[in-house]
């Protein structure tokens, strides 16, 4: 069964396009993951997105995984409540100064709890003082990413509040996928 899907992409082209959202309370931290880990990235890739079909990144070896996150300007950056891991976003620089926020969200258990709004902005500041860090890269002159209509509900409310512009809207059908959950058998 294909089901219709809705692919929006949004962009800042300055840095004072970024709204950023107030910090939630409480212990939460936000940390650069400065060692590649295609163990911690791919458990962050599927127990952000487990349940709203994340899959495209699923069948990749640790090769692979290991090759995106060594790409020249890739960074992730995870936000810790408490110490526990409770969402990521990971940053994706281009040579000609663009920078997509490649992925971005929270683990089930910790949304609508405002570390999404703050996460995010946070994130986009990355994004944007990206060639501080890494002075072999232009500096950042676009950021954008994309969501769409599997996403989390508040997800396009998120990157509106945060600044970011509509630019693109694609419509297409999809093959019905199962959500895989964060771990085989996490939906039974």
């Amino acid at each position: 069964m294909s089901i219709t899907v809705t692919t929006w992409s949004l962009e800042q082209t300055s840095p004072e396009d970024l709204r950023p959202a107030a910090e939630p309370p409480g212990d939460i931290r936000i940390v650069r993951a400065g060692v590649p880990s295609p163990e911690f990235s791919r458990f962050l890739y599927s127990a952000v997105g487990g349940d709203i079909h994340w899959t495209d990144r699923l069948g990749l070896t640790r090769a692979e995984w290991r090759e995106i996150l060594e790409r020249p300007g890739a960074e992730t950056w995870v936000a810790y409540e408490n110490g526990t891991p409770a969402g990521y976003v990971e940053l994706d620089a281009q040579d000609d100064g663009t920078v997509e926020i490649a992925y971005f969200g929270l683990i089930p258990a910790f949304r609508g709890r405002r570390i999404g709004g703050h996460l995010l902005s946070y994130g986009t500041a990355r994004a944007w003082d990206l060639a501080e860090r890494r002075p072999e890269r232009a500096p950042t002159k676009r950021v954008w990413l994309h969501t769409c209509s599997l996403d989390g509900p508040h997800a396009m409310d998120n990157y509106l509040r945060r600044g970011f512009r509509l630019f693109a809207t694609e419509v297409a059908e999809q093959e019905e996928r199962p959500t895989p959950g964060p771990w085989p058998g996490a939906h039974d």
